[in-house]
């Protein structure tokens, strides 16, 4: 198991520190590990199969013919 810390979280992801947190509000992204004081970090695992989540939610919503100039 690897923990990550919010850059290379950010780094792998694409996403914004706020989006993040954000995201982490409305349940949507793994909760972070706290490390102590003021320290956090996320697993690695976790933020990995987050995407692969949203990828496969992608390409269901292709497959099911939305994505492609549907309004």
């Amino acid at each position: 198991m690897r923990l990550i810390r919010l850059k290379e979280v950010m780094s792998t992801t694409g996403l914004s520190r706020s989006s993040i947190y954000k995201y982490i509000g409305e349940d949507r992204f793994p909760a972070s590990v706290s490390l102590g004081d003021r320290a956090v970090a996320w697993v690695e695992s976790e933020v990995l199969n987050w995407m692969e989540v949203v990828v496969a939610r992608r390409d269901d919503n292709v497959l099911s013919g939305y994505g492609k100039g549907d309004a």
